[in-house]
């Protein structure tokens, strides 16, 4: 039997790939949608302005959008995927899972807090019982789950793999495609024949996000890992897929060779949207690219570039596609996390 599911942010950029990768999920059955107040009452193909790369579903074009608000979401909903602008989810995230909705979110906001798993399946899937202190600490029936920020997840499924050799300091600077910003984000006369060299907040998120995803839960919080990482992002003219040019210390000698056959080797998933391989290494030193390579394992994949040597440690780029594996794919691969584990 599907689980029944809602989408709370559906018209927005991540909400609409949140509905193209559920729509024919077989675990997952699309049962409500909501958005701002402007929204609610009409039709989903009159409320939002469809620019993904294929059709609406028929199933989800006539659904009646509904307000983002507990009392407006069917009951037997089990599991609600969120796209929220952070200062919206904020407040209402947290009443939703108080009404008893498990919430696997893609906003920023709680990413840090205490008792809320911030997750990537297939490095920290283990923190996804801080659950179980949440509900404890906040008398909640229905829980909060986060996925990183995009240019976070696009490195620290490649740290999680270097983590074997002792990771001391992380130095990274980022290409980041313009629809991170969502649609309305960065002007055209910005960004054409540009780069800006300053995202808000962003690298601050991988500052933080990066030590508590590799930290390590001993069933009561997180132990924040004590890597050193230093980030520059910057935004570049590209539609979609985040390039990272990473810079790592590890406490071991490791060569570029060991560290390709580790990436290689990383362990993924037993689950739907899991890739089959979850690092993808190239030995072409001109890749990844992003036009070439953000849809890597159905854009769940990371693609990274040769390994090389510095006087410090490593070097390595790496890819996502910053709006399935570093948005809606990620909260969908974590709702398949909670259904697996038994949250739902």
């Amino acid at each position: 039997m599907s689980v029944r599911v809602g989408v709370l942010g559906a018209t927005g950029a991540v909400g609409q790939r949140l509905i193209q990768l559920l729509d024919p999920h077989p675990d997952f059955e699309i049962a409500a949608l909501t958005a701002s107040e402007s929204s609610a009452g009409k039709q989903y193909s009159d409320a939002a302005k469809w620019r993904v790369d294929s059709p609406i579903p028929e199933g989800v074009a006539d659904t009646t959008v509904g307000a983002t608000d507990p009392e407006a979401v069917p009951d037997d909903v089990d599991l609600l995927f969120s796209s929220l602008p952070s200062s919206v989810g904020e407040a209402v995230e947290p009443a939703f899972a108080e009404a008893g909705y498990v919430v696997s979110s893609n906003s920023s906001n709680a990413r840090l807090a205490d008792d809320v798993p911030l997750v990537i399946p297939e490095v920290n899937h283990d923190h996804l019982d801080l659950i179980e202190v949440q509900r404890d600490e906040r008398g909640w029936d229905g829980a909060l789950i986060k996925n990183p920020n995009c240019s976070t997840i696009t490195m620290v499924p490649t740290l999680g793999v270097l983590a074997q050799f002792g990771l001391e300091k992380i130095t990274v600077s980022t290409l980041q495609a313009v629809s991170g910003a969502g649609y309305d984000g960065v002007s055209s006369m910005e960004i054409i024949d540009n780069v800006l060299p300053h995202i808000g907040g962003e690298e601050e998120k991988m500052e933080t996000e990066t030590r508590k995803l590799l930290g390590e839960f001993d069933g009561a919080a997180v132990d924040w890992h004590d890597v050193d990482v230093s980030a520059s992002c910057n935004r570049v003219p590209t539609l979609d897929g985040h390039l990272e040019n990473v810079w790592a210390e590890t406490t071991e000698d490791v060569t570029p060779a060991e560290a390709e056959d580790a990436f290689r080797d990383a362990p993924g998933l037993d689950l739907h949207s899991s890739p089959e391989s979850l690092i993808r290494v190239f030995e072409d030193p001109n890749r990844p690219q992003p036009r070439l390579d953000r849809n890597v394992e159905n854009g769940q994949g990371i693609a990274v570039g040769p390994v090389q040597s510095t006087s410090d440690g490593l070097q390595y780029d790496c890819l996502a596609h910053n709006t399935i594996r570093g948005a809606a794919g990620a909260s969908v691969l974590n709702g398949e996390l909670l259904l697996d584990q038994g949250y739902l």
